[in-house]
């Protein structure tokens, strides 16, 4: 085989492994533990501690909601979102985060809410939330 040829077949295998560790690596859940032990941005589901106060002062910080919420693992874990309060979180049967932990608090970048719909009894409603952008943040 030529030289070329070798290293086309090396190129190709290069690519289509990276792009399984992509697909692979994105795609995947992970817990509040997980997330502590990563530096990376993650996907947390779970479910809204409906017990502990949802906290959104749109005076004192109108981009900024903290709440509680469990994962899957059943671990709790203290959220801020740096958007404002997504409208019928309380309602929400699950909760997908987008973001990474600080400490002991996980910072979320987007928030996407699976809802009962309001019009069919039987249908769920996915909502999405994403935190402001950073020049916001300074105002």
């Amino acid at each position: 085989m030529k030289k070329s040829s070798i290293l086309l077949i090396v190129i190709i295998a290069v690519a289509i492994a990276m792009i399984m560790v992509i697909y692979t690596d994105s795609s995947t859940y992970s817990t509040f533990s997980e997330a502590k032990q990563k530096d990376t941005e993650l996907y947390v589901v779970g479910v809204l501690n409906k017990q502990k106060e949802l906290h959104y002062d749109p005076v004192q910080h109108a981009n900024r909601f903290t709440f509680y919420m469990y994962d899957n693992d059943s671990t709790e874990c203290q959220v801020i979102f740096n958007g404002s309060k997504p409208q019928d979180i309380e309602r929400s049967e699950q909760i997908v985060l987008t973001g990474k932990m600080e400490g002991d608090v996980f910072h979320a970048s987007k928030i996407l809410m699976k809802c009962p719909s309001k019009y069919n009894k039987d249908e769920v409603e996915i909502i999405e939330s994403q935190a402001a952008p950073k020049t916001a943040l300074a105002n």
